[in-house]
C-alpha cells in the first residue's frame, strides 16, 4: 500500500523512492478539483501512479500538481509525471518554472550535489512551457467545496520555495521550509543546504505561524497535529544552531568541531544523529550540508 486517508479530502502517498520508507510524501487533495502536492524524484513517479490508483482517482481528474520548489526529490519527477496527467497544469515558484521547462542545469546541478543520489533518483525531464503556473504569494486555487489552497512564499531553504495553505483541514504543506520530520523519533532536524539565508528562513516560519495552522503535512515526512508547536521549536533550533555556527566560524572552527558542538547543545540533533547517519538516503551527509549553508550563510559576515 502506497496511500493513507487523513481526512475527507488529503491522502498522503507514501513515494517509497528505491523502497525506503516514510521519507518522501506527496498529498493528494480531492474536491471538485483535484491536486497532488510534491512529485518527488522520477524514479518514484510509478509508485506516486499506483497511490493514486489506491485512492479511486484517474490520471485524467488531476487539474493541477504543486511542488513546493525544484529540488530533486521534491520536484525532480514533474516532468515524467505529466506525461501521464493529460490536464494537469504544474504550479511552481517564478524563479523554479524555467528550471523544469528546461531542466539540462539543473539536471547537472543536482548530480554535482548529489552525486550517485541523484542518478538512483533519475533525470529531470522537462515541463511543457504552456502547462506551467506561476504562482506568486498570496495566489489562491480554488479546488471547489469550500477547499482553497493558498500560496505562501517562504524562502530561505531556496530562493524558489514555496508552501501551501489548505482553508479547511487548516493545514500547510510546508515543503522544506519547516525542516524534516523524523517520524520514527518524532523530532525535526533542519535542513539549510548551501544557499541558505537564516535571516530569510525565520521569516518564512514567522509567516506559517501567522497562518495558525492546526496541522503540517510534512515532505519528509508526514503529517503532525501540533503544528504551531514544531514551527515555533524549529524557530529556536534554527537560532541555536545559528549561534553555535557564527561563534564556530568566528573562531576558525572546521565543520566538525562545530557539529560535534551542536550536537552537545541540541538534544533533537543529538537523538536524530545516530539515526540519520545510517539512513541510506538522509545518512548521505544531510547533517554536514546543513551545518555548510550556515556557515556559508555567515561566513560574508564575519
Amino acid at each position: 500500500m502506497f496511500a493513507e486517508k487523513l481526512n475527507d479530502h488529503i491522502y498522503l502517498i507514501d513515494l517509497k523512492p528505491l523502497g525506503f520508507e516514510n521519507f518522501i510524501a506527496s498529498y493528494l487533495v480531492k474536491a471538485e478539483k483535484t491536486l497532488i502536492i510534491e512529485t518527488g524524484p522520477s524514479v518514484s513517479v510509478e509508485n506516486l501512479l499506483t497511490g493514486l490508483n489506491e485512492t479511486g482517482t484517474k490520471t485524467d481528474e488531476i487539474d493541477y500538481v504543486a511542488v513546493s520548489h525544484i529540488h530533486i526529490d521534491h520536484a525532480g519527477g514533474a516532468g515524467t509525471l505529466l506525461r501521464h496527467l493529460p490536464n494537469a497544469k504544474l504550479i511552481v515558484h517564478p524563479k523554479g518554472a524555467p528550471h523544469l521547462a528546461s531542466p539540462e542545469r539543473l539536471w547537472e546541478q543536482s548530480k554535482q550535489v548529489l552525486g550517485e543520489v541523484a542518478e538512483t533518483y533519475g533525470e529531470i525531464q522537462p515541463v511543457p512551457k504552456q502547462r506551467i503556473v506561476a504562482a506568486v504569494d498570496g495566489m489562491v486555487v480554488d479546488l471547489g467545496r469550500g477547499i482553497e489552497l493558498r500560496v505562501l512564499e517562504t524562502l530561505g531553504h531556496a530562493s524558489h520555495h514555496l508552501s501551501f495553505h489548505e482553508s479547511v483541514a487548516k493545514g500547510v504543506f510546508p515543503g522544506d521550509a519547516a525542516g524534516i520530520y523524523v517520524k520514527d523519533l518524532d523530532v525535526v532536524i533542519p535542513t539549510t543546504p548551501f544557499p541558505f539565508r537564516l535571516d530569510e528562513t525565520l521569516a518564512s516560519l514567522h509567516l506559517l505561524i501567522d497562518a495558525a495552522p492546526e496541522r503540517l503535512y510534512y515532505t519528509h515526512f508526514g503529517p503532525v497535529s501540533d503544528a504551531v508547536k514544531k514551527l515555533q521549536a524549529y524557530v529556536e533550533q534554527l537560532t541555536l544552531w545559528g549561534e553555535v555556527v557564527y561563534d564556530g566560524v568566528k573562531k576558525g572552527e572546521d565543520m566538525e568541531t562545530i557539529r560535534e558542538r551542536i550536537l552537545q547543545r541540541d538534544p533533537s540533533a543529538r537523538k536524530a544523529f545516530n539515526f540519520i547517519k545510517d539512513h541510506p538516503l538522509l545518512g548521505r551527509g544531510i547533517f554536514m550540508q546543513s551545518i555548510r549553508g550556515f556557515v556559508e550563510c555567515f561566513r560574508a559576515n564575519v
